[in-house]
């Protein structure tokens, strides 16, 4: 994960290269969806079990993905992408959590770096990692969090220091989203060490060169597939170009473009609640107790009831907060955008855990089986909790919100 606890994380760029509301034509885009579901039964579904056990990423899956442009959601079609909106990137990442929120996050972070290195990148970064990237022969990786700082990003201590005309970076990295594969990286560094947020910029490293050192990744309790580790940085010198958003600017950034991302692991979350719900009522209406189907028992119908309520209501939030993100792509305003993925993601997160609980338990032993989606998914929602800004920090940012708004 881009960070266990951390304040924001994977930017989605908000100055694209053509309109950055541009969306895919709505009948093109639904029978994508369709092919996304097939990719996902046939590809996803039978695997991740196994994946998990093997505790791993799943590049050569990836990969396959890229086969129909999965990795290249946002890139412009002008530049061999697909050229979808941020709305419909939620929507492709609703079909692929179904099945593994884990999975679908290792993608969408390549795929969230193919599109800035389209948007934001030279044409030397583009000539040299935009068809790698979007093919899977690369994987791409977001880097602020570290071994201490993750909620307090303005915290990090990975220095940038110019030396004739190129930079030198230094420190280490953690909890970094696809680090077990990933080379081609958007690196947060303190230019002025001691002036937090006012000297943090933005690099694009290459893992293949000298100075990298990739960590092992770490033994998680689940969601391997994520490819949670980390990396040193000792004497890597980035080129001047190499530097993507100057000091001051890339913080700013950073802390209003994570809003995204929140909204994304939202709509993931809403997905995985469905899965499992779904899951829990077809078991129900087979199984039978007490001279009736499970499912007609009132106290387990009630509580299946409250699951399914919740997930409305956490859809209607995540609504909210993509209409809200849409919007400050189009004015390049994101304040707008900041208590809407506060609020989607917040709900979205806390109740996913609870409900996948829920829907387990509904079940009995049977829903622990690997044949389910239960555990597979409570360990997804679990993650969700973290990433991208952890539930706490938004509580806080809705906090923060209540005297502006009511006193």
């Amino acid at each position: 994960m881009t960070a266990a606890d951390a304040d924001a994380a994977d930017p989605d760029s908000t100055d694209a290269a053509d309109d950055p509301i541009a969306a895919m034509e709505a009948a093109t885009f639904e029978a994508f969806v369709g092919e996304v579901a097939q990719f996902r039964d046939t590809v996803v579904a039978p695997n991740v079990s196994r994946w998990e056990s093997e505790k791993r990423m799943a590049p050569e899956a990836l990969r396959e993905a890229s086969e129909i442009g999965l990795l290249a959601m946002e890139v412009p079609t002008a530049l061999g992408g697909l050229g979808m909106s941020f709305a419909q990137k939620c929507r492709i990442t609703e079909v692929l959590s179904a099945v593994s929120m884990p999975f679908a996050f290792s993608l969408v972070n390549t795929g969230n770096v193919a599109a800035r290195v389209a948007q934001r990148g030279t044409e030397r970064h583009r000539e040299l990692y935009l068809a790698d990237l979007m093919a899977g022969r690369r994987f791409g990786s977001t880097a602020l969090t570290e071994p201490g700082a993750g909620s307090d990003f303005a915290n990090i201590a990975t220095t940038a220091t110019p030396v004739d005309g190129r930079w030198r970076l230094d420190g280490a990295k953690a909890w970094i989203t696809n680090a077990a594969h990933s080379d081609v990286i958007f690196c947060y560094a303190q230019t002025e060490p001691g002036s937090r947020g006012r000297g943090i910029a933005l690099f694009l490293i290459d893992g293949t060169r000298p100075g990298f050192e990739r960590l092992p990744p770490y033994e998680l309790a689940g969601g391997h597939l994520i490819g949670t580790g980390g990396f040193r940085l000792d004497g890597y010198v980035a080129e001047a170009d190499d530097l993507l958003s100057p000091a001051g600017e890339a913080f700013i950034a950073a802390l209003s473009s994570v809003n995204g991302a929140r909204t994304y692991v939202a709509a993931m979350c809403c997905a995985m609640v469905e899965a499992t719900l779904a899951s829990a009522v077809r078991y129900g209406a087979e199984r039978e107790a007490f001279g009736k189907p499970v499912i007609a028992h009132q106290g387990l119908a009630w509580k299946l009831a409250g699951v399914q309520n919740r997930l409305e209501a956490a859809r209607l939030l995540t609504g909210r907060a993509i209409e809200a993100v849409t919007e400050s792509l189009r004015t390049g305003d994101a304040t707008g955008a900041i208590l809407p993925a506060a609020h989607a993601k917040k709900f979205a997160t806390e109740t996913a855990e609870a409900d996948i609980a829920t829907c387990i338990q509904a079940m009995g032993a049977e829903g622990l089986r690997s044949d389910h989606p239960g555990g597979h998914h409570l360990v997804g929602a679990r993650i969700a909790n973290y990433v991208d800004g952890s539930t706490e920090i938004q509580t806080d940012r809705i906090a923060r919100s209540l005297r502006q708004l009511y006193a």
